[in-house]
């Protein structure tokens, strides 16, 4: 993984000589030919789903190296869409390598163009946010039936598959598994959902060795040529809860490697959650930044 340090501003939309097919919350999708992508990360943030006007320096470099990072390590497991993240192996048209190479290097991927399942699929391992409440409420998750006298933030006896649907706007909503199969057929939902729980606990062990607990998170899937692969970001502080292993104990919050430290700032703001967001203080994005490229 390449270093994170002495980050370039954000791309601006007429900067790529390419056709822009979606601008998302944080990353930006060319079409390169009829057959593959670029994604872009950038160094924008949402939070309660708005843009933020203030973008965190390094955090589109940190997302898109932990994806690389998790693709790889993911490759007996299942197939993905990433070709390379080297500008210098994309052949890009018009000079681009060496017209915007320094700005795409190391936030950039040029990947296969598969067809984006129509869900997503978060699995929980630990029950919190949410979850957390919904326990307390119903004694279930997203369903699912619990043991009595969990406590906060404590680990759950197996993880949980609890997948949503993709919101264009707004939140994403909860969905059980016969949503699944009605949405992408039987054999495809038994497929994610299997690879969901086996991604996630492959990826908390290793994790765990690095002194992270990943919580919970979230997989996107795509069908190419006919088969399911990994798509999009993959076990990253903005897809994922990332809480610091040392001084980790069940029964309250927990400290985290994401932004968090934005949303927590917000809620004291009186903003009411909705554009234009405010701006964020220096030292609230300088914590931001630092927590982003501890989780690297």
């Amino acid at each position: 993984m390449k270093t994170v340090a002495g980050d370039i501003p954000t791309l601006k939309q007429s900067e790529l000589p390419l056709k822009l097919l979606n601008r998302g919350k944080v990353r930006d999708i060319y079409a390169v030919g009829e057959d593959k992508l670029l994604i872009v990360v950038t160094d924008r943030l949402s939070a309660f789903d708005v843009i933020l006007p203030d973008p965190i320096p390094c955090k589109g470099k940190v997302l898109n190296q932990i994806s690389k990072f998790w693709f790889d390590y993911f490759a007996s497991v299942t197939e993905h869409h990433l070709i390379t993240d080297e500008v210098s192996k994309m052949n890009l048209p018009g000079g681009m390598a060496s017209s915007h190479g320094a700005q795409l290097e190391g936030r950039s991927m040029l990947v296969k163009r598969a067809k984006p399942l129509p869900v997503e699929c978060v699995v929980r391992g630990y029950i919190t946010g949410s979850g957390w409440k919904d326990y307390l409420a119903t004694g279930k998750v997203c369903g699912h039936t619990l043991p009595k006298g969990l406590k906060q933030c404590g680990r759950l006896p197996e993880p949980l598959f609890t997948p949503s649907t993709k919101a264009e706007v707004g939140h994403d909503e909860n969905i059980d598994f016969d949503y699944v199969v009605r949405a992408v057929g039987k054999d495809v939902a038994e497929k994610i959902r299997s690879l969901t729980i086996t991604l996630y606990k492959k990826g908390a062990e290793y994790a765990e060795t690095k002194g992270i607990v990943i919580a919970d998170t979230k997989f996107e899937f795509g069908i190419l040529d006919g088969k399911v692969v990994l798509i999009d970001e993959v076990l990253t502080p903005d897809s994922s809860r990332f809480w610091p292993r040392d001084g980790y104990e069940e029964g309250h919050d927990q400290p985290s490697f994401d932004k968090q430290i934005v949303r927590n700032y917000l809620e004291t703001t009186g903003w009411g959650k909705k554009p234009p967001a405010p701006a964020l203080p220096a030292d609230v994005i300088e914590k931001t930044s630092r927590a982003y490229q501890d989780a690297y």
